[in-house]
């Protein structure tokens, strides 16, 4: 019997900016790709791409700026969390590979409300967004008002950006949609919940935390 998933994890406000979020960056990556591969999409024709580009960033910087102004203590919490690391998410990062292919789940740390793979992801999405930002700024604005050269620098950290940004995307669907033992992370996107045992073995700090002791 599927034990009922009853642990609030996420709010509807984080699930929505979430998918908002996740939706501008899936439309930035496809038509990103399109830009630095030309001709291999038909959006690609008539500079649409650049337009569909352009809307999808409106979305992708306005979620977080509107979800920081009304959400300002998550949204510091969400960053503080990212850039905070010890010795367990070491520990973590280094037991992982033999995890995730099916090794003791014993002897993975126990984890906070973000596991380290998820904290690692969420620095990969600040990190190369803030470079997307700055560098796509001064590509679309600056452009005459640059050397040739920098703009040139501009577009190689915006396209490696890109690359590193899709690469961990595709590890982070794997690992949070399609691994078998992280069925339930997906779902919590949907209804922000889990069940108390999901908490208990890949969050366990956070749960020992919420449920004040209780394993």
């Amino acid at each position: 019997m599927t034990e009922p998933r009853t642990i609030v994890r996420f709010r509807k406000r984080s699930i929505a900016f979430h998918w908002v979020h996740t939706l501008a960056f899936a439309v930035l990556l496809v038509t990103g790709a399109i830009l630095i591969f030309p001709g291999i999409g038909a959006a690609a024709s008539g500079g649409m791409t650049r337009v569909i580009h352009r809307i999808a960033v409106i979305f992708f910087v306005g979620a977080p700026v509107v979800y920081g102004a009304f959400n300002p203590r998550m949204t510091w919490h969400f960053i503080k969390e990212t850039l905070s690391w010890g010795k367990d998410d070491l520990g973590w990062l280094m037991a992982a590979p033999d995890y995730y292919f099916g090794g003791n789940e014993a002897n993975m740390p126990p984890q906070e409300h973000i596991n380290s793979g998820q904290k690692l992801w969420q620095f990969i999405v600040l990190g190369t967004g803030l470079l997307f930002v700055i560098t796509g700024f001064i590509m679309w604005f600056l452009k005459g008002a640059v050397s040739p050269g920098f703009f040139s620098w501009c577009l190689v950290v915006h396209d490696l950006s890109f690359v590193l940004a899709l690469l961990m995307l595709l590890v982070h669907i794997y690992t949070g949609s399609l691994h078998p033992r992280m069925n339930e992370s997906f779902r919590s996107m949907l209804d922000g919940k889990i069940s108390a045992d999901y908490a208990h073995h890949h969050y366990g700090k956070w749960y020992q935390r919420i449920s004040g002791g209780k394993s």
